[in-house]
């Protein structure tokens, strides 16, 4: 009889210290954060993306334990965050792949499903986003130029 985990599926062990202190062996003072930052977004890097870099390159494990800011509150207070969140262009971006491979593979009824629920999770997370106010009330996702958004 095979064993059943206990562990829950999806959920990972590893998480975040809960105290949000500035690791002593970080030489970063809160204005040279923000201006790696800022340097990053310029070469049209994504908040994620920065803060992989911040950590691989620099060291720096956690930008609001040292500037008291997340990266993406540092990107609108110097005009440089996106028009769309990243985890809709993300998806909007997963749309259109699904999308091109549909135009070559017409029999492939699995992508059909998979494209219904990409555009649902979109159409989720733009009600959740105009709910929050993140988004403009009168913005809504155009199967046809998806395209235009991301490129």
């Amino acid at each position: 009889m095979a064993r059943m985990h206990s562990r829950k599926k999806g959920k990972s062990k590893s998480k975040k210290p809960g105290d949000r202190k500035n690791p002593a062996w970080v030489k970063y003072t809160t204005k040279e954060v923000e201006a790696l930052v800022i340097k990053l977004a310029k070469q049209e890097n994504t908040a994620s993306k920065i803060g992989l870099i911040l950590r691989d390159s620099y060291g720096i494990p956690d930008v609001k334990a040292i500037t008291k800011k997340k990266i993406t509150q540092i990107l609108e207070a110097n005009k440089l965050k996106t028009e769309l969140p990243e985890d809709l262009l993300n998806l909007i971006k997963k749309h259109i792949s699904i999308t091109t491979h549909r135009e070559t593979n017409k029999q492939d009824m699995t992508s059909k499903r998979g494209l219904q629920l990409t555009e649902s999770k979109i159409n989720r997370l733009v009600k959740y986003y105009k709910k929050n106010n993140k988004m403009p009330k009168d913005w809504k996702f155009d199967r046809s130029k998806a395209k235009l958004l991301v490129g």
